[in-house]
């Protein structure tokens, strides 16, 4: 019975992490954003997202709260979402749009990507995370 139960154990252990292990190992040591964004996985973005979901949607025609709707973010001009929302002027005086590279640099620490911004979120430490919330963000 101890065999099955240590068993069943590592099997849920292994389950529990979406598959994380295993992308993080095909990646490989050095990797770039793009390496995590091949193995990025939208499902477990749309979990990680939770921690977001306080402060934005991301469904199309969904409100702005604390913060903007994000549906479709990527490819969209920095600051220059829904007209009704106020941006902080440290993120109005950033250029160009939301790109992979440009939400990675924000979700791992929005202070450092737009010094004085008034989003007070300290950022996701982990890449593949940050992919992940990015493949999530680029689905919707």
């Amino acid at each position: 019975m101890r065999a099955s139960i240590g068993a069943v154990a590592l099997l849920l252990a292994g389950c529990g992490d979406d598959g994380a292990a295993e992308r993080r190992a095909a990646v490989g040591a050095n990797a770039k954003l793009a390496d995590y964004l091949r193995v990025s996985d939208a499902g477990r973005g749309r979990k990680l997202f939770g921690q977001c979901a306080a402060c934005h949607t991301v469904r199309a025609g969904g409100q702005n709260l604390n913060g903007p709707n994000l549906h479709g973010v990527v490819g969209r001009g920095i600051a220059q979402g829904p007209a009704r929302f106020g941006y902080s002027a440290a993120l109005q005086a950033k250029q160009g749009t939301w790109s992979a590279e440009g939400l990675d640099a924000w979700l791992a620490s929005p202070q450092r990507f737009a010094p004085g911004t008034s989003m007070m979120f300290a950022g996701i430490s982990d890449p593949l995370d940050r992919a992940d919330v990015i493949a999530y963000l680029k689905a919707n």
